[in-house]
């Protein structure tokens, strides 16, 4: 064995551990499976970006997003980042008022399992395979698109329609009848 041997590590030599953000920030949205059960918004927000101090959630959203492009986030985080909602808690709100309004109405159902990071959305099921005979019910989901904060997608077939802004939950209450009426 005429080979030598390697030399000792030392301080200086040691390898350097960076965090991956991509890892990180996956972790940072990802939901217990327990959540894929959830009937409202609140019961989903279980992930480490709902319940960290929101300094801590932003700056490691902005360190991720600042990598490679946008990132799977909240609705309301993507708003808390651009400046154009205050808050986490805020956003929570919105998301609430909208459970509080469609979860009292027959026909509407809260879906968990929407993209990464998002938040979940609402279907009108008598919208689907009714006498209109829409493949894709109406959905009603939250977005940092406007500040009115909901986007309509109506019942349909086939390609997606451009969604509809929302002024608000007021004018959501407002249109419930004309969602409500395609089935």
């Amino acid at each position: 064995m005429g080979g030598t041997i390697p030399r000792a590590r030392v301080e200086d030599d040691a390898p350097r551990l960076e965090p991956m953000l991509d890892l990180e920030w996956s972790r940072a949205i990802e939901l217990p499976q327990a959540a894929m059960t959830a009937v409202t918004p609140a019961e989903l927000r279980r992930a480490w970006v709902h319940r960290a101090p929101e300094d801590r959630v932003l700056a490691l959203f902005r360190a991720s997003a600042g990598m490679a492009g946008p990132v799977p986030a909240p609705w309301w985080l993507r708003a808390v980042a651009d400046g154009t909602l205050d808050s986490r808690e805020q956003g929570f709100r919105v998301e609430d008022r909208i459970a509080q309004l469609l979860g009292r109405r027959p026909g509407w159902e809260f879906v968990p399992w929407a993209a990464d990071g998002e938040s979940g959305y609402w279907e009108f099921m008598p919208s689907e395979r009714g006498k209109s005979g829409h493949a894709i019910p109406t959905t009603v989901m939250n977005t940092d698109r406007h500040p009115g904060w909901i986007d309509v997608l109506p019942a349909h077939s086939g390609a997606t329609p451009d969604p509809i802004a929302i002024a608000g939950l007021a004018g959501l209450r407002s249109r419930l009848g004309e969602l409500e009426a395609v089935r």
